[in-house]
């Protein structure tokens, strides 16, 4: 089912529960796998409250959707899920893209170990390098290469294709709202880490 219509029927069936409406209809009348899931516990337990699973098992279906359309948008630029963090890292960065491994296991939440492997296989692919601190003779910066910026540019371009096709029955207004809805129930899990 496309992504806009699950969202559509998400705000239309439960705006009264959620105290909002924000979506405009795109479609109407269909159910999916989660209202089924959902009816299915309510029969089964009608003691409790399965309302949150409307909202977490759409989000947590969409992850799975959504992680499958990143890999799809990096393969086609030859980078794997992983690749593209480390590279839009230090893209990100700005120029001249160059950060201490210490930084990017920071942003990346990885190991020193994971760090250091991910650098390893990313510079035997010419897509950073390791140069030489001017400050510190003991530390080591990582940069990010011409030919790693084309590809991480080059997938970045991709995916924010995918995701705006995905997006494209929702209004200006109603992904502004969207998003203004998610980020609290993100913020709440971010205050945990």
């Amino acid at each position: 089912m496309h992504l806009a219509s699950i969202l559509s029927f998400f705000a239309q069936t439960h705006a009264s529960f959620l105290g909002f409406k924000y979506l405009k209809t795109v479609t109407s009348g269909h159910s999916d796998e989660v209202d089924k899931i959902v009816s299915a516990w309510r029969e089964q337990r009608p003691d409790l409250d399965s309302r949150p699973m409307l909202i977490f098992s759409r989000v947590s279906r969409l992850a799975r959707h959504l992680d499958l359309s990143r890999r799809t948008a990096f393969m086609e630029n030859g980078l794997d899920t992983w690749e593209f963090d480390v590279l839009s890292v230090l893209r990100r960065a700005g120029k001249p893209y160059v950060m201490t491994p210490g930084a990017l296991m920071t942003e990346l939440l990885v190991s020193s170990g994971t760090m250091t492997n991910r650098i390893d296989r990313l510079e035997a692919k010419n897509l950073v390098k390791r140069v030489p601190s001017p400050t510190d003779r003991r530390a080591v910066l990582v940069t990010l290469t011409k030919e790693g910026q084309t590809r991480v540019d080059a997938a970045l371009e991709t995916l924010l294709a995918e995701e705006e096709q995905l997006l494209a029955g929702f209004g200006e207004d109603d992904r502004a709202r969207l998003a203004e809805l998610l980020r609290p129930l993100l913020l709440n899990f971010e205050a945990n880490d």
